[in-house]
């Protein structure tokens, strides 16, 4: 449903949900999907029969060849309870329900410091809020919108941090950065977890119109939050000057929880082989009709939600079509036993930052 699909065009290299949603739908009204669709049924298990078929919680709902696990990563809101918030006069939402709110001419309050926050600053940049703050614990990598330096950031073929990652995270800092290079993390790499892609970021913070604070979150107050500002380098909970932060709304920029893959057969599971340790990341090694296609991601660098969807897709339909092309469960092993050695020197686990080239290198 992304760009493998050769009637699928997008106006631009990020096309906004409006778009996405028609595409979507002129498909599936073109393929006639509504008769071969249920909603509202909650998956509880899958199992296989005597003849290796999948049933999906009981056999009345079919027998099937193949599974694509598509829940993806993202799921219920987190919302943890902070201190003081029956205090606050303001209006309190997450960072997943803001459409269709208003603010215009109010000050914003971003808690969190993840690509949430960054998104809900483009909501009140978009909706003209006179000031908006976000209150991070740490510092975290951002990269600029731009294919070019996104592809030459992906063409690490290691799939993790090396002893040259200081030059592209020297010249992020100096030519990106600037002014602001105080932002940049510096006691993490940017090849150890998913940089925010964000070129405007930095220009609402140079304007005046955003700040963006390092520290702990304290309690909420009538007015605002209250907020221990740290230094960089200070850990979380370390020392720093304590202030108030007033604003109109509170954004909760705090995550989602990630949906579960429990009604996949126990033996998914089993250590040392058990998300996101599959092969090729999405297949189990006890089932190779199974493909859970983008939800055991962690960490990654130019390759969410993009074309290796499609690929996925494909080599899963390979494996149902022709039986000579399906690895056995020993082979599959094997693969990522062998990416864990080449990958042994990464800061994170093998399969927990991949980025571009590493993918093309796996298929």
């Amino acid at each position: 449903m992304y760009r493998f699909h050769p009637s699928v065009h997008w106006s631009g290299g990020y096309p906004n949900r409006q778009q996405i949603v028609s595409q979507i739908t002129e498909l599936w009204k073109r393929y006639g999907l509504e008769s071969k669709t249920k909603f509202d049924t909650r998956v509880e298990n899958v199992y296989k029969d005597e003849k290796g078929r999948w049933i999906i919680n009981n056999t009345s709902e079919g027998r099937y060849d193949g599974i694509i696990a598509a829940v993806g990563t993202c799921g219920d809101a987190k919302m943890p309870h902070i201190p003081g918030v029956d205090k606050f006069k303001g209006e309190v939402y997450h960072s997943s329900d803001l459409t269709g709110k208003q603010a215009k001419g109010k000050s914003m309050i971003i808690i969190g410091g993840g690509a949430s926050a960054v998104e809900a600053l483009e909501f009140a940049s978009h909706e003209e809020a006179d000031k908006t703050y976000i209150l991070a614990r740490s510092d975290k990598w951002i990269i600029p919108r731009n294919p070019v330096v996104d592809v030459l950031l992906s063409f690490n073929v290691f799939g993790g941090e090396t002893f040259i990652s200081w030059i592209p995270e020297f010249f992020l800092r100096k030519f990106f950065y600037r002014d602001l290079e105080d932002l940049a993390p510096t006691e993490k790499g940017l090849f150890t977890g998913t940089p925010m892609v964000n070129s405007d970021v930095m220009d609402k913070i140079r304007s005046g119109k955003a700040e963006w604070l390092r520290g702990d979150i304290k309690g909420f107050t009538e007015d605002g939050i209250k907020f221990n500002c740290r230094g960089k380098g200070v850990p979380a909970g370390g020392p720093g000057r304590e202030v108030v932060i007033k604003g109109d709304i509170v954004v909760m920029a705090t995550g989602l929880e990630r949906p579960t893959l429990n009604f996949l057969p126990e033996d998914s599971f089993g250590e040392p082989y058990n998300p996101p340790n599959w092969y090729l990341q999405t297949f189990p090694p006890q089932h190779v009709s199974v493909c859970a296609n983008n939800c055991t991601y962690v960490n990654a660098i130019g390759s969410v939600g993009n074309w290796h969807i499609g690929i996925y897709t494909r080599i899963l339909l390979m494996f149902l079509s022709d039986p000579l092309t399906r690895p056995r469960t020993f082979w599959m092993e094997r693969w990522i036993d062998m990416t864990r050695v080449l990958k042994k020197f990464a800061p994170t686990g093998a399969f927990d930052f991949l980025t571009y080239l590493e993918l093309i290198w796996w298929f």
